[in-house]
């Protein structure tokens, strides 16, 4: 018998009344300074938790030269865990489950983020080409700087501090926590041969360049346990200068090396979204990502990518995914599950609100009117 969406799911340590989950979406309002996780953050989870439900936080830089853009909370400071500690709370008090996604942007970065100007770190001193931008700590938009390669005998102090990040969030009240492998970012700069000309044991063939994805993910199932863990990766995405020529040999073999370690979940995004939240992006002439990887993944699959309600009930109903992670629906309304379950009209997104900002597209989307 298929699954529906509304079929409970077993995911790792934690039972699922429901398999629509909220997206990682970088939302640009932690408190300034430090980049501190505020009420207002707990309002807009609380809004968009329901019983049973899987919300994956936004991206949470585990240190700070993991930070790319301004405003986005850390999961590395005393007044970060106790700011997430109140939307954990939130969440839980309408019978969530939520988990923190561990970021490191890398290169996706620029100097005025980081202390004395340094710059950006990489597995390569290699650039994220033109047209793409950065976002400075001004909010303004310049290109992107050549990063520092990072040193081998730097890698296992980074490796360290995934693992603290991870112990950061199981004391901010967190259920687990995803890692952030894809859409460009510093794991996946590693992994890809376009931006990794490493000549140590983490460049070169697929295994080295898949070492850094590995050792984090043994490090943090090691302080959560693998059933507190899962991994996202985006293996036909192009966001951030990233894309692998042929990406199927490079993430067969990460897919299969992480199901050894029995993780709670694998998260792929579709390729036919990969903007990183850009832009809307629908290359409709990509594989499906999660049909393809399937079959090597033999725990809870959540993918995500251009869903709507259709076509993420086709997606679990045919196996092909156990659960389907919405974005940009999820922020026009926070009452989504619902909605979907009821057959009830969607209210549109408004980009110009995603990032930055205070209420207006966050917390004030309406949900449905109960009687």
């Amino acid at each position: 018998m298929s699954a529906s969406l509304f079929s409970p799911l077993q995911l790792g340590a934690v039972k699922l009344a429901h398999r629509v989950v909220m997206a990682p979406l970088t939302r640009m309002r932690a408190a300034q300074p430090g980049n501190v996780p505020m009420a207002l953050n707990a309002a807009y989870y609380a809004q968009r938790a329901t019983q049973g439900g899987f919300i994956i936080s936004e991206a949470t830089q585990i240190r700070p030269d993991g930070q790319g853009s301004p405003a986005t909370p850390g999961i590395h400071s005393a007044e970060q865990v106790e700011g997430w500690k109140a939307v954990t709370a939130a969440v839980h008090a309408k019978g969530g489950v939520i988990f923190a996604q561990l970021w490191h942007v890398g290169r996706v970065s620029h100097s005025s983020h980081h202390a004395g100007g340094a710059l950006p770190v990489a597995p390569s001193a290699i650039g994220v080409a033109a047209p793409a931008m950065a976002m400075t700590a001004q909010w303004k938009r310049e290109p992107f700087e050549t990063p520092r390669a990072l040193a081998t005998e730097e890698i296992a102090t980074l490796v360290q501090d995934y693992a603290q990040a991870a112990r950061n969030a199981l004391a901010a009240g967190f259920d687990g926590v995803e890692i952030h492998a894809a859409n460009g970012y510093l794991i996946e700069q590693f992994m890809q041969a376009r931006s990794n000309l490493r000549t140590d044991a983490y460049g070169g063939s697929i295994e080295n360049r898949c070492r850094l994805l590995l050792e984090v993910s043994t490090a943090v199932v090691g302080v959560c346990g693998a059933d507190r863990v899962g991994v996202r990766l985006s293996p036909y995405g192009i966001a951030n200068g990233s894309g692998e020529d042929e990406p199927v040999p490079l993430y067969s073999y990460a897919v299969q090396q992480l199901a050894a370690l029995k993780l709670a979940y694998l998260h792929l995004l579709e390729p036919r979204a990969s903007g990183a939240g850009q832009a809307d992006v629908n290359r409709a002439d990509q594989p499906s990502a999660a049909a393809l990887f399937r079959p090597l993944w033999p725990a809870v699959l959540i993918a995500a990518g251009n869903f709507d309600p259709a076509s993420a009930a086709a997606t679990v109903a045919d196996g092909h995914a156990d659960a389907i992670a919405f974005g940009r629906f999820f922020i026009s309304n926070p009452d989504l599950p619902q909605r979907i379950r009821g057959g009830a009209a969607l209210t549109p997104y408004n980009r110009a609100t995603f990032y930055g900002g205070g209420v207006e597209g966050y917390t004030d989307y309406p949900a449905l009117a109960t009687t």
